[in-house]
């Protein structure tokens, strides 16, 4: 008997013995960097892949020699059905053992898509859908039956978006990116509009976009924001027209050219804040935060007009009394023909 003991004896020791060199191997395997030689590799996991094909197609990157340790550690802990579909970014320093987790984990590639203060919806969706990462499945007919899917009672999409820079996944769609950019303006306006200034002319978080959209086409200067929102309060409050050239430019639409006209200025519509009295009937563009925050904090004061002075800083000129403005004025058109000349050459 003790001859069959001994020899099952040594079998169980190569077997423990092997099994210890195994695991040494993959464990060593599976902590030793990939062969990377750029910053960064893209690998693509299409949904329904197996884990061999997967596998394989490090192999053929040649990200690793082969798979044979790669399919044991996966099989010891039961991952090989884990791993999500997506596009993902291999980094240098990157283990067959930080691969698996960032595979299961979904730790896809993200994408960014930057909604830029002042654009309108139409410049929106035309970004959206340049960026290749997008995927592009709503019309400029879509904007009303998708604003209702959000739970909006407003269907005319401007100024319901917050500017905002957006992190995604490749294939992400226009609408939930759009659907992220709405939710956040929501969150945004209600907080605003609870911290709100006393006594102010907009009567609702809707009328605050309205104005914060003229204030944000007016001026790109942080410092001038709650001053020219404060120049739009006591317009209002003193029923003067807030003539303000963005949203007549808004109402000509795409085919403006430009070149706004005292013609433009005459020609009536709801947005033309020269012919009618207070706010138009929507936003004009989509506002950020400061535009927002300032409207709703405008600054005390008893300027009624404000012009750009020309400079190549993007200031303006504030103003108490129309003759100070019309002086402003002329001020700024001597620098633009000034500006021509030396451009022209003349």
């Amino acid at each position: 008997m003790r001859r069959p003991q001994k020899i099952f004896s040594l079998i169980l020791s190569a077997i423990f013995i092997s099994v210890l060199t195994l695991n040494y191997q993959v464990n060593n395997f599976m902590d030793k960097p990939l062969n990377i030689t750029d910053s960064e590799i893209p690998f693509e996991i299409i949904t329904g892949t197996s884990f061999s094909s997967i596998s394989d197609k490090l192999v053929k990157k040649e990200l690793i020699d082969n798979d044979y340790l790669l399919h044991i550690y996966a099989r010891w802990h039961g991952l090989t059905g884990k791993l999500q579909a997506g596009e993902y970014l291999i980094t240098i320093g990157t283990t067959p053992k930080s691969l698996l987790d960032q595979f299961i984990n979904g730790s896809v590639r993200l994408y960014t898509f930057t909604l830029i203060e002042g654009w309108n919806y139409r410049e929106v969706l035309q970004a959206l859908h340049t960026n290749e990462a997008v995927e592009a499945t709503l019309t400029y007919e879509n904007w009303p039956s998708f604003l209702v899917s959000q739970g909006s009672e407003i269907t005319h999409p401007e100024g319901l978006f917050l500017p905002e820079t957006y992190r995604f996944p490749r294939n992400t769609t226009d609408r939930e990116l759009l659907r992220q950019a709405y939710q956040l303006m929501q969150s945004v306006i209600a907080n605003e509009w609870e911290h709100r200034q006393g006594d102010l002319q907009v009567k609702s978080p809707y009328e605050a976009l309205i104005l914060a959209s003229i204030v944000e086409k007016e001026t790109a200067r942080i410092d001038e924001r709650a001053k020219i929102a404060g120049v739009f309060t006591r317009r209002l409050e003193k029923r003067m027209r807030l003539q303000t050239d963005p949203t007549v430019i808004y109402g000509i639409g795409p085919s403006f050219n430009g070149n706004l006209t005292r013609e433009n200025m005459k020609t009536d519509t709801p947005y033309n804040t020269y012919t009618r009295h207070g706010l138009p009937p929507t936003p004009i563009a989509m506002p950020g935060r400061a535009a927002i925050n300032a409207v709703l904090h405008p600054e005390i004061g008893e300027e009624l007009y404000f012009v750009a002075t020309g400079l190549e800083d993007g200031s303006h000129k504030f103003s108490i009394t129309k003759k100070e403005h019309d002086k402003a004025v002329a001020e700024y058109l001597f620098r633009f023909r000034l500006r021509e000349k030396r451009q022209s050459g003349k």
